[in-house]
Formats: C-alpha cells, sequence, structure tokens
C-alpha cells in the first residue's frame, strides 16, 4: 500500500471523496520525513504553525508533570493526523513525540486551510476529529472506572481495530512497537503492573507479545474480558 493512501483510505471511510479531493490530498502529503525513536515533533509551549500526518510508525500526545513524570493521552497510529486543527491555537498545551521510529509528514496551515475548502474534505476531517474527541472520552473511562487489566485489554482491543482499519493488522497480528513503559504512562499504571497484566493475559490465552508483535488469540474474549466496544472508533463503511 502506498503510504500517501493511508490517509485516503482512512478519510474516504469516514466521507467520499472526489478524484480531484484525493489528488489534492496526495499533493499535500508530501514529503516524507524519517524521524528517530522518542523525538518530539512539537513542545508544549511551542507555536504551532504546521500539523503533522504519522504515515509509519507510533507517535503520542503527551504532557509532562512535576517529577518528570508524563501522561500519555493519545497514541498515533499510521494514517493519524497529530491534532489537524492545532496549527489555531497561539502556543502547544501538550507535546507530541515519537514512540517509535516514523515516517511523518508535515503539513503547512496554508495547505490545511486549502484542503478544509473543499467540502467533502472538510467534512471528512472534522469527522475525524470528532472520532479524536470519543477516543479521548473512551480513555477517561479506561483510566477512572476499568481495573488495570480491562484498560490495557481494552487498549489491545483499540488498536487492533484502528490498524485494522488502515490495513497494518494480519491475522489478527500487528506490530506494537512501543516500551511497556509507554503502556503504562496511558493506562495509569505502574511499569511492574503493565507487566503483569500482560503475564495474565497471556496465561489467560488471549494474546501473545513476542519482541513488539501483538498476536489477539482470541478477539472475542479479549473484547469480552476488557468491555470493548468498537462503536465509539466510529470506523464502520
Amino acid at each position: 500500500m502506498a503510504t500517501t493512501n493511508l490517509l485516503l483510505r482512512k478519510l474516504e471511510r469516514l466521507h467520499p471523496l472526489t478524484a480531484d479531493d484525493r489528488e489534492l490530498i496526495e499533493r499535500h502529503s508530501r514529503p516524507l520525513r524519517e524521524v528517530a525513536i522518542r523525538q518530539d515533533l512539537i513542545r508544549e509551549g511551542d507555536v504551532p504553525t504546521d500539523v503533522f500526518l504519522i504515515l509509519s510508525g507510533f507517535a503520542c500526545r503527551y504532557k509532562m508533570i512535576e517529577g518528570g513524570r508524563r501522561q500519555i493521552m493519545a497514541f498515533f497510529v499510521p494514517g493519524d493526523f497529530c491534532d489537524f486543527q492545532v496549527f489555531i491555537l497561539k502556543h502547544m498545551d501538550h507535546s507530541i513525540g515519537t514512540l517509535s521510529r516514523c515516517q511523518v509528514v508535515r503539513i503547512r496551515r496554508d495547505a490545511i486551510l486549502e484542503m478544509t475548502e473543499r467540502p467533502a474534505i472538510a467534512r471528512a476531517f472534522w469527522w475525524a476529529s470528532l472520532v479524536d474527541a470519543a477516543v479521548l472520552r473512551e480513555w477517561l473511562v479506561n483510566i477512572g472506572q476499568r481495573t488495570a487489566e480491562e484498560r490495557i485489554g481494552h487498549l489491545l482491543c483499540e488498536l487492533l481495530v484502528r490498524l485494522q482499519a488502515v490495513g497494518f493488522v494480519r491475522d489478527n497480528s500487528y506490530a506494537l512497537p512501543i516500551s511497556q513503559t509507554d503502556l503504562a504512562d496511558a493506562l495509569g499504571v505502574t511499569v511492574v503492573h503493565t507487566n503483569r497484566m500482560l503475564a495474565v493475559l497471556r496465561e489467560q490465552g488471549l494474546i501473545t507479545l513476542d519482541r513488539h508483535e501483538l498476536l489477539v488469540r482470541d478477539v472475542e474474549g479479549l473484547k469480552r474480558r476488557s468491555g470493548f466496544d468498537p462503536n465509539y472508533l466510529h470506523l464502520e463503511p
């Protein structure tokens, strides 16, 4: 799959696009830029001028608090914009950084504005933003109400569905190129507890995790175990 088609594939699940719309998106989805692991694309306090599109690897939205503690508030996977309206802000109130080696596209403010002049693209972008907000709400429920084991199972199910939507899943297996520290910082638990909960899921025959490759051995079982319902992702055709 051509990397620029990832964004088109995602947006067209949300709203039909014309040939001219697709050509415009393709034109502004270049050039690719390689970014190393654990690099900030933009930091809290910076003045945002552009929008980043992730085409390979994992990135995240995060905040640092006193004592060097980090809260990850979103994972960005291939095909995801990193907050496409962010250039409207005067200053960043959070940071965006890579969790693995990534390929990204930096899209200029004027290019975003040009694309949003097309009604179909604008609707697809707004829909994508509403899905981002729905994911954030679900993460709040995850941290506030679910057990640690349910949290991690729910997140693994979410990534399975999101990566399936852009063709990055094969036989219920996908690359998970992030550390257990990254998982812990997203779930609000310790690294030790994250490791323990992954071990429980393995022992129950629900997952296998080997060298950053996750296999969901029992998809329906993991969904039931974690209370996962994919409706909030709004990925139905």
